[in-house]
């Protein structure tokens, strides 16, 4: 299925796929969503750039491979349940900090970072498989 209108669209869907995930990601905290839906939205954005212009050109996109990208997103969710250990609560305890970034209040949470992490681990594990069932032999 790689058809001219499909070619040219493909790279305009993947970015506003990629872009509505992360958008996912960041509301689902208060309303439906986060990193389990986020990342099944990315993963599906790059899957729709695979079946466009191939396997290569996925994986020159992503820079890192997906399992790796899998596995720091892993590290990232049990670091931020870890954190809660730290000040004497138990495991995936939610922490909330307000630094002031450039004259900025910003709400940071350990729950922010492990929807980022879970995040990372469904978009390498579902890119690594869409890219393993796309990717051909040349016979």
């Amino acid at each position: 299925m790689r058809t001219l209108i499909f070619r040219t669209a493909a790279p305009y869907l993947t970015a506003l796929m990629l872009l509505f995930s992360v958008f996912v990601l960041l509301r689902g905290h208060n309303e439906p969503g986060g990193g389990f839906i986020g990342g099944l939205i990315a993963a599906s954005a790059l899957a729709i750039n695979g079946i466009a212009f191939g396997v290569p050109a996925v994986r020159r996109a992503i820079h890192f491979h997906p399992m790796a990208i899998s596995g720091f997103g892993l590290l990232i969710a049990v670091l931020s349940g870890l954190l809660s250990f730290a000040f004497g609560v138990p495991f995936l305890t939610g922490l909330w900090t307000s630094p002031e970034i450039f004259g900025l209040t910003v709400d940071i949470s350990t729950v922010m970072f492990f929807d980022i992490g879970v995040y990372l681990v469904v978009v390498g594990s579902i890119t690594s498989i869409a890219l393993t069932l796309e990717h051909r032999e040349d016979v």
